[in-house]
């Protein structure tokens, strides 16, 4: 029989071989930018097109034939920019508060989201609560990469070579799954710190792009602000995907308490010092990315622009080529940082409940099992706009709104039906591994 200090001993040695527990030496500028790269994604992108559908304030006077006294005055009323700012306040409160739970409890350290689940509501429960919520959130964003990252390519090679022979979006989310299969090895938070710089680094660059080319190219004719869709149920449904489009965007919080976790800490220095000032650095670079791309897409293009702003882009082609395999880079880094947390839970199950010995062997099996079966998904259901509003409706808005109950609860129930009736209406005209 084992003795309890052997146990102990054991599990303090599994502890130090899984991703979130097996290194605390990072700094400050880790929290910001790991917090940047899982902050600033795809969602930045279909930012535009979520404001084409919920509106912003518009107030145009128009002339009436030759009599100067005649004149029409056109309002037009939208939540669009209101939803961004109060996005942008909430969620960095509710970081806030997550930030100082870490270590609410004395001598005690809330390493990974279901632990601090576990606390509140207890052992089980907190597992049944927690779990189902955050495995939906960091597989859908990676599945969600998936496709992202594909489209890059996709956009990339076309823009590059636009007479070369078409090649369907399938093989690109293969190629940019093949650079997962190796960089999944990597152990934990901290070994993927060049990684996440890099991905900061693309994030802030592409958004410049984004939104400097698009003022380039400028205000284009004919451009309307009303609505898209003729029927007011039609408008409804799209005004809730767009409400699941900025909660995907603002999304974040589910790997905050793992890139903590990687953060030193003692009673004179707690990690929330390092932690906070990475957090504050982090969201100003959030809205320098967010709102310039929302409001000068949705101005430029008008409900015309897609849900993915690169793709209403094709002038000039090689800054257009450059944002996409930008946004490559950056969703990379992106996968990783949602991927570990994954990663850490399937290896702790294998290895305390089920066994396993630890090791490159199952590190190997498990994690490349895990790129897999994301990027069969992702190739199955390439759905961008679509995967967007139905996982921030569904998972993201419950975890990232939570300072509001109420708030939190109706976009966990309405965004995923505009998302899945925008899943439904894109599929119409599908082809599976087109």
């Amino acid at each position: 029989m084992v003795s309890p200090h052997l146990q102990s001993e054991k599990e303090r040695t599994i502890d130090d071989w899984l991703p979130i527990t097996s290194s605390r030496n990072a700094k400050w500028w880790y929290s910001a930018i790991h917090n940047v790269t899982a902050m600033v994604g795809a969602g930045v992108l279909s930012l535009p097109y979520a404001m084409s559908e919920l509106g912003w304030y518009i107030h145009r006077v128009h002339k009436l034939g030759d009599d100067e006294d005649i004149f029409r005055i056109e309002d037009r009323r939208g939540p669009g920019i209101g939803v961004l700012v109060i996005s942008w306040v909430v969620t960095l409160y509710t970081l806030w508060q997550m930030v100082e739970m870490h270590e609410m409890v004395p001598g005690r350290r809330f390493d990974r989201y279901h632990e601090l689940g576990q606390y509140v509501f207890g052992e089980k429960l907190g597992l049944y609560v927690v779990v189902p919520q955050q495995l939906v959130v960091e597989v859908g964003v990676c599945i969600v990469y998936m496709v992202t990252g594909g489209t890059s390519l996709k956009k990339f090679h076309d823009v590059v070579c636009p007479d070369c022979k078409q090649i369907k979006l399938t093989f690109f989310i293969m190629i940019f799954a093949s650079v997962h299969f190796v960089l999944s090895q990597l152990p934990n938070f901290n070994s993927i710190s060049g990684l996440s710089l890099a991905a900061a680094v693309m994030s802030l660059s592409y958004s410049t792009i984004v939104w400097g080319a698009t003022l380039s190219k400028g205000k284009q004719e004919h451009v309307e602000y009303g609505y898209a869709s003729h029927t007011p149920g039609g408008t409804v449904l799209r005004f809730l995907a767009a409400l699941g489009n900025v909660a995907f965007a603002y999304a974040g919080h589910n790997v905050v308490l793992e890139i903590q976790a990687s953060m030193p800490s003692t009673p004179e220095k707690p990690s929330k010092i390092p932690m906070w000032k990475g957090v504050i650095f982090a969201y100003v670079l959030v809205a320098l990315c967010y709102f310039p791309v929302a409001l000068v897409g949705y101005w430029a293009f008008g409900n015309t622009v897609d849900d993915n702003i690169l793709i209403s882009l094709d002038k000039p082609p090689w800054l257009i080529a450059m944002a996409n395999m930008m946004v490559c880079v950056h969703v990379i880094g992106s996968y990783q940082i949602y991927a570990m947390p994954v990663f850490d839970m399937m290896e702790t199950v294998l290895v305390k409940r089920f066994r396993f010995p630890p090791g490159l062997t199952l590190r190997l099996i498990v994690r490349s099992a895990y790129v897999a079966f994301t990027m069969f998904f992702g190739m199955t259901f390439p759905f961008f706009g679509g995967l967007l509003s139905f996982f921030g409706g569904l998972a993201f808005a419950p975890t990232t709104y939570f300072i509001c109950i109420v708030l939190g609860v109706l976009l966990m129930i309405m965004a995923p039906i505009g998302g899945l009736r925008e899943i439904i209406v894109t599929a119409k005209n599908y082809t599976f591994y087109s």
